[in-house]
């Protein structure tokens, strides 16, 4: 099945226009019960308690986002619709969604969040009772539905056994509880500076509370969410305003959250930007250094750095590059039996101690190897050699399939031939805007920026651009 509402992240697109509306979110919560009530076998990997004769508890989050509340109040009135239980949770960060689902024996949760994107758009995430995101089985099963809702209709209760909702307050307090376990009771964080840009986003008051409560002094930006401004020049696509904050604090680091939490950019003391694959470097040598990697692997996209392939491989661990998104991350972990995993991007996955990509978390753990180590962030970052990169964002108008752009594969044969075996080139439709990126990896970027403005010629003149 071709799936046409979920993407690589669940459903995503601009707030009140199709698919993102109230009337589909309805949709997915009445869906969503069905499956767990009526198709269980769609579930039988990501569902860890059984209902026996008690209703479908569902668990749903929120990001900032003013059109939250549509969405939120949609998908609460199709769970109940179908008998269903919703359990509202507010704002609270993504991996939160995933932590409570599974603490609370709730049956799936869900995060309405568009990410990254801009306040103007919207997402649905569905997460199985056992905490990870859910699989294309159970997204498939619910789109179909979806489209056709009439299949569900018979199956819908009346009376006492319509569901109901209810407001769970102070949810991110149960979150903070869990972030603060993942820290070694051994150590605190007294004595460290954090300069911290929530984003406007769902961990506005999650966030600063853990650094806080574990020993830290934090100084914090991006935490007055007023429904319009998550993501608006802060957060993790705007990592310099955080650097910026942490030499104005003289912070030992800083950290950048994206909209929902779910993965952080990070800054060394000299207020210089470091991104996730240098992040994920410098953990994976700390935790195989110390006997905790497993396998003494780890899982990457493709976008991730050949240099940090390289930088790990010359100290025993190997490198295995699933498909772009943390949810592929984390299936490729759990299919291999890993501990860590993540992406470029920011998301960190660490599977001994959570389900999903988690920004803060990711912090604990940058800091808690500065801790073991005595060592400033500048100094460990120093371990992975990177070569440089090139990546462009083209807007277009159409999808095609790559390899029917004629204009296209002739440019990127000619690049390819240039860089030989010392780059690479990646290029991919994104699975959640309407754009295409082009990566260039090589040892030069003067050669890297040349050879991806051929592509994007050769591109644009296949495909068009969008305005």
């Amino acid at each position: 099945m071709s799936k046409t509402l979920f993407g690589t992240d669940g459903i995503r697109a601009e707030a009140n226009v199709y698919p993102m509306t109230g009337e589909v979110a309805m949709k997915v919560g009445r869906a969503l019960v069905y499956t767990l009530l009526h198709q269980p076998q769609f579930w039988q990997s990501h569902h860890k308690f059984k209902p026996d004769h008690r209703k479908i508890k569902i668990v749903i989050g929120k990001d900032t986002r003013r059109s939250g509340y549509m969405i939120e109040t949609a998908l609460a009135s199709g769970v109940c619709s179908m008998g269903g239980e919703a359990i509202l949770l507010g704002p609270i960060p993504t991996p939160g969604v995933a932590f409570v689902a599974t603490s609370m024996r709730a049956d799936a949760g869900v995060m309405i969040s568009a990410s990254h994107n801009a306040y103007s758009d919207n997402g649905i995430k569905i997460f199985g009772s056992n905490g990870f995101k859910a699989p294309d089985e159970i997204e498939n099963a619910i789109e179909r539905l979806v489209l056709n809702p009439a299949e569900m209709d018979e199956a819908t209760p009346r009376g006492a056994d319509i569901g109901r909702a209810y407001r769970i307050e102070e949810a991110h307090g149960r979150y903070i509880v869990f972030l603060k376990s993942t820290f070694p009771a051994e150590y605190d964080l007294s004595g460290m500076k954090l300069a911290l840009d929530c984003a406007n986003g769902a961990a506005y008051k999650a966030a600063p509370m853990a650094f806080q409560e574990l020993g830290a002094e934090v100084f914090a930006m991006g935490t007055n969410p007023n429904g319009t401004n998550i993501n608006d020049h802060v957060g993790a696509l705007y990592p310099k305003k955080m650097a910026e904050l942490t030499l104005r604090s003289k912070a030992h680091l800083g950290v950048a959250l994206d909209g929902d939490a779910d993965r952080a950019i990070f800054a060394d003391e000299k207020g210089e930007v470091i991104d996730g694959d240098v992040i994920i470097g410098l953990c994976a040598l700390f935790l195989n250094e110390h006997g905790k990697l497993k396998k003494s692997t780890i899982v990457t996209t493709p976008m991730s750095n050949l240099g940090l392939e390289m930088t790990l491989k010359e100290n025993g661990i190997k490198m295995i590059r699933a498909n772009v998104g943390d949810r592929f991350v984390v299936e490729a972990m759990r299919k291999e039996e890993l501990s860590l995993g993540g992406e470029q991007s920011g998301h960190l996955i660490f599977l001994d101690s959570t389900t999903t990509g988690d920004g803060a978390l990711a912090a604990l753990k940058v800091m808690e190897i500065m801790k073991r180590t005595d060592q400033p962030l500048s100094e460990l970052k120093k371990k992975i050699l990177l070569l440089p990169q090139t990546l462009v964002n083209l807007k277009v108008k159409q999808r095609k399939p790559l390899e029917t752009l004629m204009t296209y594969q002739k440019a990127y044969a000619s690049a390819q031939a240039e860089l030989k075996e010392r780059g690479r080139i990646f290029v991919r439709y994104s699975g959640t805007e309407p754009k295409l990126r082009i990566l260039i990896e090589g040892e030069s970027e003067v050669q890297n920026q040349k050879l991806a403005s051929h592509l994007q010629e050769a591109l644009e003149r296949d495909l068009g651009v969008a305005p």
